[in-house]
């Protein structure tokens, strides 16, 4: 091929394609139904800390492990698998993930005791925690530069769906079959037909080209132009890199990498994603204990969550509306405080059966335009070669703010502050982090991925 340097390159032939539904909207459905399972897993915390609570006579520091055992997994699975993606490629780390997820998922099932529950849960989370890392690389480089914010806005669309399903049938199920572990199981069947639609996946044309993988990348590029119909052109591809190899060594390499691509982008991510999501994973963990103490009915508090979480699918809606009109950085800034502070009226009226609904439909609405901006303005932040390694770096550290804060909430700061205060301390980082991003983070809005 013509490598003259007025002819585009690979990435830019990939990234300037026409959007097409068969094409690339096929790749982002197949990585949005891997989203609505963390989704899912994770709101299942929340719902499993009341039923197992009775089934294991356990106290709230105690029953507080069974999400901080989840979490803590995903926080070891999202950095390992970004790394893995970055390595071996995206599409071995994007059909693996799931199936480790839905065999340690059945075994937690039949747990006899909280020690192997949350062992098992452990390494669920482990297998799940790759999917927002490796599916937002894989589909981010698959979609048109001009429609990017848009598409990585939209897949957070698929987490209320998962929430919500969560919600509704864990809720059906407790009622129709008084079975906690109907709640996991149900699970596991959808979790293993969408890991093997994975596998018609083709691997990223990005990541062949930093591969030096020329033939192969060619071949996928050529594919996507012809299905997608767009005319035909020359194209160059640049030669060989020396990539990583996977090791245990691999994952710390990358993190050095992306400190030393520019330590306030890197820290930026990480404080964003710490605060927004604590938030966000506090009101999930937390939230069906919360009602219930308050005196909601078990069913109406799993209902109430799941309302919570459904009603932030017009979230992601408006979210994908405003990010390429509005821009990432002023969308973050508005509503990420805003969340935590709608989370704060909640705790004041929760023993106000309808005002506390309404305000926590007013949360889930809110945090759920705040989350997918966030995820689609993270992904931009890195080049190719450090995107899976630099969002997965960001998601391992709000998963681990994510396990230990619901942890150290129902230890110390619910007891001795009160629900509100406590809410507003989570709220208080949230802050902090967008200032920050305000004044040493990039607006990434309709830029080339690199």
């Amino acid at each position: 091929m013509n490598t003259y340097t007025t002819v585009p390159s690979g990435e830019q032939v990939v990234q300037e394609l026409p959007w097409r539904w068969k094409v690339q909207g096929k790749i982002f459905l197949i990585g949005g139904l891997g989203f609505m399972f963390d989704a899912w897993d994770v709101t299942l915390n929340g719902i499993l800390i009341p039923l197992l609570s009775k089934h294991w006579s356990l106290q709230p520091a105690d029953a507080a492990w069974i999400g901080t055992a989840n979490l803590i997994g995903m926080a070891v699975g999202a950095f390992a698998w970004g790394t893995i993606a970055d390595t071996i490629g995206r599409k071995k780390a994007f059909t693996a993930t799931l199936l480790i997820f839905s065999i340690f998922t059945v075994l937690g099932a039949f747990s006899p005791d909280i020690v192997w529950f949350c062992l098992f849960r452990f390494m669920a989370g482990f297998g799940l925690g790759g999917c927002i890392p490796v599916d937002y690389a894989l589909v981010g480089e698959f979609t048109p530069r001009k429609q990017r914010g848009k598409v990585l806005t939209a897949m957070d669309g698929w987490w209320p769906v998962g929430a919500a399903l969560c919600g509704f049938l864990s809720a059906w199920l407790v009622a129709a079959f008084g079975d906690w572990r109907l709640t996991m199981l149900i699970m596991v069947l959808p979790a293993l037909l969408v890991f093997w639609v994975r596998r018609s996946v083709p691997e990223s044309p990005l990541f062949l080209i930093r591969k030096g993988r020329r033939a192969e990348a060619a071949a996928v590029i050529d594919g996507l132009v012809d299905a997608t119909g767009a005319e035909p052109r020359a194209y160059s591809l640049p030669e060989p890199e020396a990539a990583p190899r996977l090791s245990a060594g691999s994952a710390w390499s990358q993190l050095q990498k992306i400190w030393q691509f520019n330590w306030k982008i890197t820290t930026t991510a990480w404080a964003l994603f710490f605060s927004v999501l604590l938030v966000y994973y506090l009101s999930l963990t937390w939230m069906p204990r919360i009602l219930i103490g308050a005196g909601f009915e078990e069913y109406k508090a799993f209902v109430t969550t799941a309302g919570m979480a459904a009603v932030g699918l017009l979230g992601v809606v408006v979210a994908a509306l405003l990010v390429e009109r509005v821009g990432r950085k002023w969308i973050l800034a508005i509503t990420g405080p805003l969340s935590a502070v709608t989370l704060v009226i909640v705790a004041l009226v929760v023993d106000v059966p309808s005002a506390a609904v309404f305000w926590l439909l007013v949360f889930g609405f809110v945090v759920q335009v705040a989350i997918p901006v966030l995820y689609a303005y993270v992904s931009e932040l890195y080049p190719t070669e450090l995107r899976g390694s630099g969002f997965g770096w960001a998601s391992t550290f709000s998963r681990i703010g994510a396990g230990f804060g619901p942890l150290v909430f129902a230890s110390f700061f619910w007891p001795v502050f009160g629900l509100a205060t406590s809410f507003a301390l989570a709220g208080g980082l949230v802050l902090l982090s967008v200032l920050w991003m305000a004044f040493f983070a990039p607006e990434t809005k309709q830029r080339e991925l690199s």
